[in-house]
């Protein structure tokens, strides 16, 4: 009879009622359970050293990534800081098209949702599925939005250019002095703002001023332009319209005759008609107004070629009394 190889190793339990340690029978399922024990040990022991292994040592892949990752990062912040850069001479590019030469030229300042603009999300998802694309994305997105800004500021100021160049003949055509002779300035009788009606003697707005004056004093074009209305005005009685192009027009009422006809060009200085008191007027004088994309503004604002500072200031005072307008 052959001798076993390997003798089966025999398992003892304590016996407290016999206080003895008793030889235990051979069992599959405790073998299962001792092989699977180790199994599991063995398994995790191995796993904690490739996860040390893995967190500690880096492979050269791992390692080139890296070093790459940290040369893009560098040369984001670099682009960054030439961004920010270049966004703030824009913005001072921006400021002084708007409130230095845009106020020069007398054009309106470029709203902020134009010079901004929109720009379409779907421009940046082919982007998202890029390597390192969060920093594609908000890269390109900035200079896409700087390029936008650009764009629209070079056309402002090729807007500009062509103002600077019609600037000689705006100066012609904007209402730059007074509609009558008044170098006194004693003919003024009633200014722009809430002034009394003379015949229901209740406050309202008084669009233009009031220069009394006799009867056919002469009434002069105080700008280049183009004569739009020639006729009789329900309250302003006789009138003459005239628009000097760049948003402006200027309103003579009350006349007693008219000289010229809708559609002739007249020049600043030239006779368009006389004073009179036709329409709701109670006495000679002229109602003149200044009229600026449709809204009236204070003619006394438009007499510079007229007016030396100190009479500047004369005018501004009497055209501020309050009383009754003569129409």
């Amino acid at each position: 009879m052959r001798k076993r190889l390997f003798k089966r190793k025999i398992h003892y339990t304590y016996n407290p009622e016999t206080a003895k340690y008793e030889p235990q029978p051979f069992s599959y399922r405790r073998l299962l359970v001792q092989i699977g024990s180790h199994s599991i040990a063995g398994i995790l022991t191995g796993l904690l050293f490739f996860a040390i292994f893995v967190f500690t040592f880096n492979t050269p892949s791992e390692r080139s990534l890296r070093n790459e990752n940290i040369a893009l990062q560098a040369q984001y912040n670099v682009l960054q800081n030439r961004l920010d850069a270049y966004q703030g001479v824009l913005s001072d590019i921006q400021s002084r098209d708007n409130n230095m030469y845009r106020v020069l030229l007398h054009t309106d300042s470029l709203p902020t949702s134009v010079r901004k603009g929109s720009l379409s999300p779907a421009r940046y998802e082919s982007l998202l599925r890029s390597t390192n694309s969060q920093l594609a994305v908000e890269m390109t997105e900035q200079t896409d939005i700087i390029a936008k800004e650009l764009y629209v500021q070079s056309k402002s100021f090729d807007e500009l250019g062509q103002l600077a160049m019609q600037k000689e003949k705006m100066l012609r055509c904007i209402p730059a002095i007074q509609p009558v002779l008044n170098k006194d300035l004693r003919l003024i009788t009633s200014g722009f703002g809430v002034r009394i009606d003379p015949v229901y003697k209740t406050a309202r707005f008084h669009a233009g001023m009031d220069f009394s004056a006799p009867q056919d004093t002469k009434v002069f074009a105080t700008g280049d332009g183009v004569i739009t209305f020639v006729g009789w005005d329900q309250g302003l009685g006789n009138t003459v319209i005239i628009d000097h192009g760049f948003g402006y027009e200027s309103v003579y009422a009350h006349l007693d005759n008219t000289k010229e006809r809708k559609g002739v060009k007249v020049r600043r200085g030239d006779v368009i008609g006389a004073v009179g008191e036709s329409g709701k007027a109670t006495g000679y004088h002229l109602h003149y107004e200044v009229h600026y994309k449709g809204t009236p503004v204070n003619p006394i604002n438009y007499f510079f070629m007229d007016l030396s500072p100190k009479e500047y200031d004369k005018m501004i005072l009497q055209s501020n009394r309050m009383g009754e307008t003569l129409d």
